[in-house]
């Protein structure tokens, strides 16, 4: 997918891109790195700026589930990231070796679907 033209890269101190924040009204929303919306409702610059710094990249290492079409759900691993798309591979076994050769690997669209279930907690 295209970025839309009105989405703006956020960027955290370091340079590394935490997300973007889009115009919405009055306000601003902004979206993580998966293009997912943090937060509500429209906030103003400053606090979408320090919604993205909070929501940080730490999440993307976290364990995550997949629901399939048949309605089953998958543990997962986000492996990459990007406007090109979303790779998760299994995880069953909450082992490293889950991003190995062997490992089921998923690809997703961008922003991530909501098939995509984040551990947010």
């Amino acid at each position: 997918m295209a970025l839309p033209e009105d989405w703006i890269e956020h960027r955290r101190e370091d340079g590394e891109p935490v997300g973007w924040i889009v115009p919405d009204g009055v306000g601003f929303r902004p979206r993580d790195i998966l293009g997912r919306p943090v937060g509500e409702a429209p906030v103003e610059w400053l606090d979408a700026e320090e919604a993205l710094d909070a929501r940080g990249l730490g999440f993307l290492a976290e364990r995550h589930r997949l629901r399939l079409a048949d309605g089953a759900e998958r543990p997962v691993r986000i492996s990459q990231a990007g406007t090109h798309g979303i790779v998760v591979v299994a995880d069953e076994f909450e082992a490293a070796s889950a991003v190995g050769a062997q490992a089921e690997v998923f690809h997703l669209p961008f922003p991530a679907p909501a098939e995509l279930l984040l551990n947010e907690g």
